[in-house]
Formats: structure tokens, sequence, C-alpha cells
């Protein structure tokens, strides 16, 4: 009797011996997740990201901080990004369309979750005074801003390519190292922000604590290296190269990817910015001579 195809590793991809590849007009000859993903996992991320949605933009809208809706974009597309996850597990992991939505959203939400977060110090800066901060909050909105566009992007390209070079049995080599840079830059230009960050809270810490804002400083920055933790780990899986441990294990994504945003959104569903910085001055707050510096 004959034995049932065993999974093929590195460098050739992925095969699932229990799921046939369907070999429909999107499909592949390998899967490229390099495993076939946990539709638990998958659908549990999708509810998770979508009861946080509504939370968080139920909140932005009752507070009025249009500035933080960024985040609530963020969480659209991690909807998007597990449900195509989604699936790929329980549909067709071979699918390269499913593939490449699951990639494409899930590695950019965090740039407008980031958005928002860069947002959040800018806020900050105006309201306990611009002495606290290394950097103007123009300057910190306008550089790292556009610094996580122009990172994405190249990760999109880079990953768009892996999937075409992949489909077409090529060498995808050139295509993850265009994915690598554009992730060593986004780790470059956070952990930039990580910084200035620090600096600021340290800085204004008498201040934080004066205005009840310290629990909301830790959340803040807890957040912030959350974020910055699944930045690392996008790197560190790309630059082990196709097929590498990191990508083939989904527990490290589970782990590295997934728990970091999560627990991120989760921190600033509690301590939402619109509700712990606008609505934390009083009026006799803002007659102090710190709460004239502008914003920008």
């Amino acid at each position: 009797m004959s034995q049932p195809p065993q999974p093929t590793g590195r460098p050739n991809g992925y095969i699932d011996p229990n799921f046939p590849n369907p070999n429909g007009p999107q499909d592949v000859s390998i899967i490229i997740y390099g495993f076939t993903p946990s539709i638990v996992l998958a659908a549990f991320a999708a509810a998770w990201f979508a009861v946080y949605l509504a939370i968080h933009t139920a909140q932005t809208i009752r507070y009025k901080s249009w500035w933080f809706i960024t985040f609530s974009i963020g969480l659209v597309f991690e909807v998007i990004g597990y449900s195509a996850r989604a699936l790929s597990a329980k549909k067709d992991p071979y699918h390269l369309i499913y593939f490449v939505l699951n990639y494409f959203f899930i590695v950019t939400a965090p740039v407008f979750l980031a958005a928002g977060i860069y947002t959040i110090l800018s806020v900050l800066i105006g309201r306990l005074g611009r002495q606290h901060s290394i950097l103007a909050p123009k300057v910190i909105l306008w550089f790292f801003i556009v610094s996580d566009v122009i990172a994405t992007i190249t990760q999109v390209a880079g990953a768009a390519l892996i999937g075409k070079t992949e489909s077409d049995h090529k060498d995808p080599t050139t295509a993850n190292n265009i994915l690598l840079g554009g992730l060593a830059y986004q780790v470059f230009s956070m952990g930039v922000y990580v910084i200035v960050t620090a600096a600021f809270l340290w800085r204004a810490r008498h201040d934080l604590r004066r205005d009840g804002l310290t629990a909301f400083a830790w959340s803040f920055a807890a957040a912030t290296v959350l974020i910055y933790l699944r930045t690392t780990f996008r790197l560190a899986e790309t630059a082990e190269g196709l097929f590498g441990n990191l990508q083939t294990h989904e527990i490290y994504f589970a782990v590295l990817e997934f728990a970091p945003v999560a627990l991120a959104v989760l921190l600033f569903g509690c301590f939402h910015p619109g509700r712990c910085i606008q609505n934390g001055a009083t009026v006799e707050d803002e007659k102090l001579p710190h709460r004239a510096v502008a914003y920008v």
C-alpha cells in the first residue's frame, strides 16, 4: 500500500497531505504560508478585531477624537486580513488571492494603528508642553507616518513579487530582499519613535502625574512597544528567507504577530486617548501657562 505524500519543507515549499490542491485557476502548487493556517486562530482574530473596531469607533465618535480615527481604519484592515486567512484555512490554502489579501491587510493594518499612536504623542505634547519633547509634533507626524507609508509600500511590493515568483516557480530571493528592505526601514524608523516617546514620557513624568495621566502613559508606552515587537518579528521572519523556521511555524505568528497587536488594541480600548487625554483637562488647567503651547 502506497504511503500518503509527505509535507515538503525548504526550499520547495509546503504541501498539506490532508488538504489536496483543488488546482483552481487561482491556486499555486504550494501553500505559501508554509503551513495550513489555523481556522481557530483566524476566526478568533477576526472576531477580536471586529469587536474592538466597534469599541474604538464608538469612543472616537463619543469623544470627538477624530485624530485617532486611523486606529479604527487599521482595525478594519485587520478584520479583512484575518477573514481572508480564515478562507485560506477553511476553503483553500493554495489560493493565491486569499494569501495576498491576508498578507496585504495584516501587514498594512499596523501602519494605520501606528499613525494613531503617532498622533497620541503629538496631542500629549500639545497638552503638556513642547519643552518636554525633543521633536516638534508636526515633525513627529510627518516623518514617522511618511516613513511607515514608504516602508509598507516596499513590503507589499515585495510580498506581491514573492507570490508571483512562487506561482511561476522562479527564485523569490530578490522579492524577499525587497520585502526585507521595507521591514528594516520600518524597524529603524519606529525604533527612533520609541526613543523619542520614551524621552518625552520621562521628561513629562511630573506633569503626567499631576494631570492623572500616569496609567494612560503606561498603557501608551506598552502599546507602542508591542507594535514595535510585532515589527521586529516580521523583520526576523523575513531575514530567515522564504520557508524559514519563523514562517513555517504558526505559533510564532500567533504569539509575535497577532498577540502584540491584539494586546495593544485592548490597552487603547481600556485607556482610549480621546477619553483620557482630551477629557482630562479642566477649565482651571487651561489657564495654566503650559497650556498655551500650540500643538504644532
